[in-house]
């Protein structure tokens, strides 16, 4: 680990659970009561207030501890910018589950694989992305949302300039939407 403070994030997705076995095994990794953030918030919230105080408070030459990765990112690409934030600001960070430590050649090794793998994973969704739309396009599909009936429409705004009708029975009537009939107002 690095020279500096030894910061602890812990947290649990539900009100129910509990966070001491994460706190007792972030406090065996040297972690002190008073530096352990902790949280009880789901993992996909965008918002957590306990993990941006962490890095908030972290400097240069601190270690964040997790128990597990889970715990600390939404998903692989926002754990991928915790660590790039981490490299920027020379903050350690370990998770002891699965034994990575980035402050040694190999806990870097590792991150920066997952790396290569969420990179190379966005590539081929990009790939594929353009093989279906040429493909669509090959075979006459334009792409995007079909067009709605110009008879449909048509009686949609004779209905609605008649006045006899409220929009909900005109959007039943037609089959067009509001936005479609709004669109088309002007």
């Amino acid at each position: 680990m690095a020279l500096g403070r030894i910061l602890g994030y812990a947290r649990v997705s539900t009100q129910d659970q509990k966070l001491e076995l994460q706190i007792d095994a972030l406090k065996g990794a040297g972690v002190e009561d008073r530096d352990i953030f902790k949280e009880k918030i789901t993992g996909s919230k965008k918002e957590r207030p306990a993990l941006d105080k962490l890095l908030e408070y972290a400097e240069p030459g601190d270690t964040i501890v997790v128990w597990k990765l889970d715990r600390m990112g939404r998903s692989i690409r926002h754990l991928i910018e915790l660590m790039e934030h981490f490299k920027e600001k020379n903050i350690a960070f370990v998770s002891i589950k699965e034994n990575i430590d980035t402050s040694s050649a190999t806990g870097k090794l590792i991150f920066n694989i997952f790396a290569s793998l969420s990179e190379f994973e966005r590539d081929m969704i990009i790939e594929r992305t353009k093989a279906g739309l040429e493909a669509a396009r090959a075979r006459g599909n334009k792409g995007g949302r079909p067009k709605k009936d110009a008879e449909a429409i048509k009686r949609a705004l004779k209905l609605y300039h008649s006045k006899e009708y409220s929009i909900k029975d005109i959007t039943k009537m037609t089959g067009v939407s509001k936005a479609t009939l709004y669109r088309n107002l002007d």
